[in-house]
């Protein structure tokens, strides 16, 4: 089972700047930069990188104020979106339970096309993950015979449930043929710690979640669910190498509520896309795993996000939004 990667090729359409008459809207108030997730995972480090650069650049005449709304798997972050359309002073950083949510929560009332389309600053990946403790452990296939043995026994930690760790978990079950128990917690940082702590047993966390620990010698990585090896984790075989069909990454995307004027929606664009262009932000992609191979803004990224909701819907149909959600 794949999510078909999908990067930007036109270097023309990304340096396209808006209008003359597009530049003169300028924000009158700070913009609240809405996190849909825990602090101390993925989501929350990239915006509080971008925020910090921003206001390191001087980029913006009103600041960026990171507010975390984990709740629901992001159902809470989503609702406030929507319910702010046409509000020219919120975006949102996201990632795939921006997809996943609103289809699994039916009732939640949230149609993510209607969303403005910002920037794709990254796609993330996913690495399994084990505590150092683990000697028994050395690659994939013993991680798969001691969870085998395990059963039910064996805890896996992931970012809530219904969204990105669990799919990759319920991925891996139908991959593998076991059941493990799935342990959600509000975010990745958590998440980390507990295996560390040997709370859980293995997670899938993203590289920005596990790297200091990783660093300290507290948990090591197994494989990784990408096209080939990224360049920081140069030893650390991809599943396809294992002749595993597992592929698998989360989009960080900026995105405005409905009905933004086309003036702030061209003003965040080129913010963002000076961001994505910053020596410090193409430095922490390589640094932390992250794929920044270009940028995609406005129209370009609103098509993507209709061909991720397909894919997503497809792949919560095969493996069974029972497995994704726990229930």
């Amino acid at each position: 089972m794949k999510l078909i990667k999908v990067l930007a090729t036109s270097a023309a359409a990304l340096a396209v700047m808006a209008p003359a008459a597009f530049a003169e809207w300028q924000p009158r108030k700070p913009i609240e930069f809405i996190i849909m997730a825990g602090k101390g995972g993925g989501a929350d480090q990239i915006a509080r990188l971008l925020q910090g650069l921003i206001e390191k650049k001087d980029l913006s005449p009103r600041p960026f104020i990171p507010i975390n709304k984990p709740g629901g798997s992001g159902a809470e972050a989503l609702r406030y979106l929507q319910d702010k359309a046409g509000d020219n002073h919120t975006v949102m950083m996201t990632l795939n339970s921006y997809y996943t949510t609103p289809v699994i929560q039916e009732g939640l009332g949230v149609d993510i096309t209607e969303f403005t389309p910002i920037g794709l600053m990254a796609l993330d990946t996913f690495l399994l993950w084990v505590n150092t403790d683990r000697e028994d452990i050395t690659d994939l296939d013993s991680y798969v015979a001691t969870v085998k043995e395990a059963g039910l026994d064996w805890k896996v930690g992931g970012t809530g449930s219904g969204q990105e760790d669990s799919i990759l978990t319920a991925m891996m079950e139908a991959e593998f043929g076991y059941e493990v128990t799935y342990v959600p917690f509000p975010g990745g940082g958590t998440v980390a710690k507990n295996l560390v702590g040997n709370h859980i047993d293995s997670t899938v966390n993203n590289p920005a979640e596990q790297l200091e620990f990783m660093r300290a010698g507290n948990s090591k990585p197994l494989v990784q669910f990408t096209d080939e090896r990224m360049a920081a984790f140069p030893d650390v075989p991809t599943a396809k190498e294992l002749g595993v069909d597992i592929e698998y990454y989360m989009q960080r995307s900026v995105n405005g509520p409905p009905g933004m004027d086309p003036e702030a929606q061209a003003w965040y664009e080129n913010l963002f896309q000076e961001l994505y262009d910053s020596e410090e932000w193409q430095s922490f992609c390589a640094s932390e795993g992250l794929d920044c191979a270009g940028m995609m803004r406005g129209e370009e990224l609103g098509e993507f996000h209709e061909k991720q909701l397909a894919a997503h819907i497809k792949l919560i149909e095969e493996v069974g939004a029972d497995k994704i959600t726990g229930e």
